[in-house]
């Protein structure tokens, strides 16, 4: 991030790249495709370590446990895997969602896991055993994104109904709706202190919130189209700031977020400020084509993609 270049392409899924997940430890990287794979890198060389078989359609997320030694994929396939970092292999299938499942994500403890369904559901499993602990329904279209509170006590979900909910983990109730977004909401993250939250939209923003009391904080504008990928804060704070009371002192943090538009946004939470915009190179990146006609729209959309169309 600081010097804006791509220090490594990692090529080998055969589908689009749907999720990414760093092992705690930074040296391994995981990914999931829409050619139902997971394949686990070696960061520091880029080679792929392993390819992980067994989801029978997309894989949609990926998810290390706190000590690592778990990989947790959803997929389109309705199921959830429970994956042994070291050997590769499968050793649990969690089922009870009845469409496809977006997100997936472990507690800080590694106990409990958290999965959001086109279902509408929410389910909570235990680990350990692979039973399903709690279903949290109130979302009224598509589970999106879900993410734990560091303290594990609350989770936060997001959805196409365009709201993002709280969730007391212990009772499976509802506690707060955040509704702001003109759109669906795709991905949601807990600060690492658990004082805010931040959620992107298919409306081009991201949102932050108060996360005890649920007060709307600020928007940050700047993408050109949806704020559909994952959406990540900064390990640590930069500084303190006092704001206008102590519910809405704000933090420094550095706010990461991908968007439709191609490019991956850094903002400081704070200021509201996009530090950096980061532009993956592409392969027809300068061959402007612009005024050519006849395109339909997918053959348009590719060209962006590839940088031949502005």
């Amino acid at each position: 991030v600081s010097n804006d270049h791509c220090l490594k392409r990692l090529e080998g899924h055969t589908g689009w790249v749907t999720s990414v997940a760093f092992h705690p430890n930074g040296e391994i990287l995981a990914s999931s495709s829409a050619d139902q794979t997971i394949h686990l890198w070696s960061v520091s060389t880029g080679q792929c370590l392993k390819v992980l078989c067994g989801h029978s359609y997309w894989v949609q997320s990926v998810s290390f446990s706190p000590l690592g030694e778990i990989l947790a994929s959803s997929g389109d396939d309705k199921t959830i895997r429970l994956w042994e970092v070291n050997t590769g292999e499968c050793f649990k299938i969690l089922r009870g969602h009845t469409s496809w499942i977006w997100s997936v994500t472990f507690s800080r403890d590694g106990q409990t896991l958290a999965s959001g369904s086109e279902d509408e559901t929410i389910r909570l499993w235990d680990v350990r055993s692979s039973e399903c602990l709690k279903v949290l329904q109130g979302h009224s279209s598509r589970v999106q994104s879900v993410a734990f509170s560091p303290d594990g006590q609350t989770l936060v979900s997001s959805s196409g109904d365009q709201t993002v909910r709280v969730w007391d983990v212990r009772t499976g109730e509802c506690v707060r709706i955040l509704r702001g977004h003109s759109k669906g909401v795709w991905s949601v993250a807990f600060s690492p202190d658990g004082e805010f939250i931040a959620s992107g939209s298919l409306d081009q923003t991201v949102r932050l919130w108060h996360a005890s009391t649920g007060n709307y904080l600020r928007t940050l504008h700047g993408h050109r189209n949806s704020v559909r990928s994952s959406i990540g804060f900064s390990p640590v704070k930069h500084q303190d700031h006092q704001g206008r009371s102590d519910q809405e002192q704000v933090s420094s943090y550095w706010l990461t977020c991908g968007s439709n538009d191609g490019t991956i946004k850094v903002w400081d939470t704070h200021t509201g400020q996009c530090i950096k915009t980061l532009i993956p190179d592409r392969p027809y990146q300068g061959m402007n084509i612009t005024g050519v006609t006849g395109l339909t729209l997918a053959q348009k959309s590719a060209l962006e993609a590839l940088g031949a169309l502005s």
